[in-house]
């Protein structure tokens, strides 16, 4: 009977070959298990926890789904790991301690290394002798000469068992990194789901919530029809125009405003008062204009504050005291070393070229003080023709289009001769005889040549800004390399002035004068690259001083005084400007944005000015009368304006001409119009702003908003609350708790509109009604009881004429009808949204309800939301065949109870509330 090995308790099927492999794989999978994304998932249903996955992940056939990927990487792991573990066993084997012997041969070896780097050739022969004679000694020895074999074959495989295990470390990194990204991480997700049931989606697990709660946040937006419709009439309108953004409130025409800003060269976005004057919004958009291209252009608008009159002239003195004490404090300090150490060499080229140099001045000035006293006296005709042609000529050249090319000329010529007096300075050094003398024996000279090689080192490491890296790892970064090249480049030099021939480079007694064409070098590099700061552009100055007209009152007075010292009379005048009038306003804005809007044009960049909230006017009357009074404005070449308007305005637009032309006809050039979102729409968006929503809760929050974004964005939020008060996950008990309060909300306010109706006591019934809907709603649990069910159901299928008589139902007035029905829609929609997500197994009921036709599309729920905000009857209508859909019951068919049953008054025992 043949005997198997035991499998070691690491070991799964034939994956690992060794304790190494197998604890990089776990490696893996706790740090996929322990990412927030998985974590969260675990503990929320008893059968999926963190131990049930690690131990799911140990199977033979998950093992090998997440090793398959991984091959490669695993190889060569494997093989670096079995030449790392051959190493150990032979060092084991070698391993013996260190033998007196070897410590005596080491050290006389070391030392005799270290005497001949300072000493002369002839000393090092003899030197040398000493570590041959030693290990002579103890070649005839045998028991020490095993001893140091074994020795030197233990330290020889030292550096190479630790560069062994470092290549094995990153290589089991790099397995361990693609198992996580390629093979673990995707079949964790796997397998938490399966953990978690096949309803899984129906778990509230979001990985974040930023996004909802940055709702402007430019890097959340999406793209969406709106937009790319907005983009092709912006590129239509090439020479500018005037589009209006239409749709309801929150749909999102501001981030569509902001976004179409965010990509233009030069933008302003304002918002409309809500009580407007033409004036005063024209003053206040002028200025915004003015500050932003301030800002555009890098300079800073001004601030008009008013200050005293000491603080004032502190402001003015303080930089100029400090600036002054800088250069005092380094500059005199420099200065001063700087002459003291030239001053030398400046007395030493004085006395050597003084005196031809004034010989030479005084020559040719007495010869150039005769020609002009002979062409004065008129002894030389020719030179004072060629004096007059001279002058003609220079003022002609006053007006030269060549001057700038003869200023950059002479910038170039600056940097030349500064770069030649530093070569130059630099390049005598190889000239000069006594220098070259010494630098002669350089080469025998090794000490200093290994110093002068660690010195250039050093500097060259100091130049390039990059990190040293062995495959992809990093070795030294450039903070730590840095401080090492100037340790190096420090100690170098330090080492090196010690040494005879750098002295002598350094003592040369030229050396000052080379310093100083090295300084005159710089100083003409330095002023050949100096270059006089631009002026201000005239834009810049015009909307300067636009600000200073448009915010402050200016005032000039002069006085004269005349007269004897007995008699003095006084005359002042005083000016001060006056603000401009509408027309003059209009007329100075629109040639500023003309100006602005040809410069971006010239840079092939948009000018968009953005007027948002104009719906907040109220009516579209004033919306209108508010467009009719800024039309003048609009028009200006190569400008967009884009105007966010209600759908009312938006309407007025669209039937233009039918039968007359309105504001909007002469003013609007375009219109785009921003529907609600569809389903899909809301889930890119939801998918955007809190990634992993999973997708019931998309579909719960754009049914319940409607599509609007806005809405949508508060819906998730109330998610992300319910489930941080409540510590719920489940489907059903969070859209029973996000329906449930979302309806109580409502019902508050329609009951506070109801009562300022009147009422009678034979009406004051629907009343009653909705009060006790309202305790129901108010115990804020999401069980669904059957006294609320009967409840809701009472208000949802009301019957006026049932519940309160015909007599009763006459007194109801038509506002107050109008209301109730509005709730008693809006409470049948309330109720859908519970029956459908309030109950278990969705996947299920909506492929059943899908199969028996359109109306099972989730999508129209968000549609009758819509409708809602038209009609309560059509809303009615449309929800009616969606309950027909989901073969959800009729209330009016399964009998209503008469009232309302009062709420209950003690706290559910699945749900208490919590202790206040």
């Amino acid at each position: 009977m043949s005997r198997h090995r035991p499998r070691p308790a690491w070991q799964v099927a034939d994956f690992f070959a060794s304790e190494g492999e197998a604890a990089v794989y776990l490696a893996a999978v706790d740090a996929c298990v322990a990412e927030p994304a998985t974590a969260r998932r675990l503990g929320v249903r008893p059968q999926a926890t963190a131990e049930s996955t690690r131990a799911a992940m140990l199977t033979e056939a998950n093992v090998s789904r997440a090793v398959e990927p991984c091959q490669d990487t695993q190889a060569r792991f494997r093989s670096l790991l079995e030449g790392e573990q051959r190493l150990r066993r032979r060092l084991d084997y070698l391993r013996n301690g260190t033998h007196p012997a070897t410590v005596t041969l080491g050290s006389t070896t070391l030392l005799t290394l270290l005497f001949l780097a300072f000493a002369s050739w002839t000393t090092a022969l003899t030197a040398a002798v000493v570590p041959l004679l030693t290990a002579a000694a103890v070649w005839r020895h045998p028991v020490w000469r095993m001893s140091v074999l074994l020795n030197l074959r233990e330290w020889r495989l030292r550096p190479a068992l630790l560069l062994s295990s470092r290549r094995t470390a990153w290589a089991g990194a790099a397995w361990r990194r693609d198992l996580e990204e390629n093979g673990v991480r995707p079949l964790v997700a796997r397998v938490v789901e399966a953990l978690l049931g096949e309803d899984h989606d129906s778990l509230l697990l979001a990985d974040s919530y930023d996004g909802l709660r940055s709702p402007r946040s430019p890097q959340y937006v999406i793209d969406s029809p709106a937009a790319r419709s907005l983009a092709r009439k912006i590129t239509q309108l090439e020479s500018g125009g005037t589009i209006a953004v239409s749709g309801s409130r929150g749909v999102g025409k501001s981030t569509l405003l902001e976004t179409c800003a965010n990509d233009a060269g030069f933008a302003v976005v304002v918002q409309a008062p809500a009580t407007y004057s033409p004036y005063d919004f024209l003053l206040s958009l002028y200025v915004r204009t003015c500050e932003s291209y301030l800002v555009h252009q890098g300079y800073d608008p001004p601030a008009f504050v008013r200050l005293s009159t000491l603080r004032r002239a502190a402001r003015r003195l303080f930089p100029a005291l400090r600036t002054t004490f800088t250069v005092l404090a380094f500059g005199l300090a420099a200065g001063a070393l700087v002459v003291l150490g030239l001053a030398a060499s400046a007395r030493s080229l004085a006395t050597r070229y003084e005196r031809p140099l004034r010989a030479h001045a005084a020559e040719y000035g007495h010869r150039a003080a005769d020609v002009v006293a002979d062409v004065w006296r008129g002894e030389r005709i020719g030179t004072a023709v060629l004096a007059v042609i001279a002058g003609v000529v220079l003022w002609s050249l006053r007006r030269w289009s060549r001057w700038a090319d003869l200023r950059r000329g002479a910038r170039y010529a600056c940097v030349a001769i500064g770069a030649l007096l530093g070569a130059a300075a630099f390049g005598s050094l190889f000239l000069d005889g006594g220098v070259r003398s010494v630098m002669a024996g350089l080469d025998e000279d090794l000490p200093s040549l290994l110093l002068l090689t660690a010195a250039l080192t050093g500097l060259a490491n100091l130049m390039p800004d990059q990190q040293w890296e062995f495959r992809g790892r990093l070795l030294l970064g450039t903070v730590a390399r840095g401080r090492i090249a100037v340790g190096m480049l420090l100690v170098s030099l330090a080492l090196l002035l010690t040494r005879p021939v750098a002295q002598a480079i350094v003592t040369d007694p030229e050396n000052p004068l080379r310093l100083a064409c090295v300084l005159a070098g710089l100083l003409l590099v330095r002023a050949g690259s100096w270059t006089p700061p631009e002026p201000m552009p005239y834009l810049v100055t015009a909307c300067r001083d636009e600000l200073y007209r448009l915010q402050t009152m200016q005032t000039a007075s002069s006085a004269v005084t005349a007269g004897a010292a007995q008699l003095l009379t006084t005359h002042t005048a005083s000016l001060s400007t006056l603000p401009p009038n509408f027309p003059e306003l209009v007329s100075d804005f629109r040639d500023l944005l003309t100006g602005i809007a040809a410069e971006q044009h010239r840079q092939e960049e948009r000018v968009v000015i953005a007027i948002d909230e104009l719906d907040r006017l109220g009516s579209d009357t004033e919306a209108l009368a508010f467009l009719n009074e800024i039309k003048a404005i609009l028009g200006v070449p190569h400008v967009h304006y884009l105007i966010s308007v209600a759908e009312d305005v938006g309407a007025s637009f669209v039937r233009r001409g039918l039968p007359l032309r309105g504001v909007t006809d002469s003013s609007l050039d375009d219109i785009v119009h921003v529907l609600p979102s569809t389903l899909e729409e809301s889930k890119k968006i939801l998918g955007r702003r809190a990634s992993g929503l999973s997708e019931p809760y998309k579909v719960l929050t754009h049914a319940l908003s409607g599509g609007i974004p806005r809405d949508l964005i508060r819906y998730g939020l109330r998610l992300d609350e319910i489930t941080s008060k409540t510590r719920l996950v489940e489907l059903t008990d969070i859209a029973r708790q996000l329906i449930l309060e979302e309806l109580a909300d409502t019902l508050a306010g329609f009951r506070t509109l109801l009562s300022k109706q009147r009422w009678t006591p034979r009406t004051s019934a629907l009343l009653i009604a909705f009060r006790n809907l309202t305790g129901h709603l108010r115990a804020g649990c999401p069980c669904v009881s059957p006294e609320l069910r009967r409840a809701l159901e009472h208000v949802a299928f009301h019957d006026l004429h049932g519940h309160l008589g015909e007599e009763a139902a006459a007194e109801i007035t038509e506002a107050a009808r109008i209301l109730i029905d509005e709730a008693s829609a809006y409470v049948l929609f309330s109720l859908t949204l519970l029956d459908i997500f309030g109950e278990g197994d969705l996947a299920r009921r909506r492929d059943e309800a899908a199969a028996r036709g359109p109306e099972g599309d989730l999508d129209l729920l968000g549609q009758a939301r819509q409708e809602l905000e038209v009609s309560p009857y059509s809303a009615r209508q449309l929800i009616g065949s969606i309950r027909t859909a989901w073969r959800l019951t009729d209330g009016a068919a399964a009998g209503l109870a008469p009232t309302v049953p009062p709420a209950r008054s003690r706290d559910c025992p699945r749900h208490p509330r919590p202790a206040a």
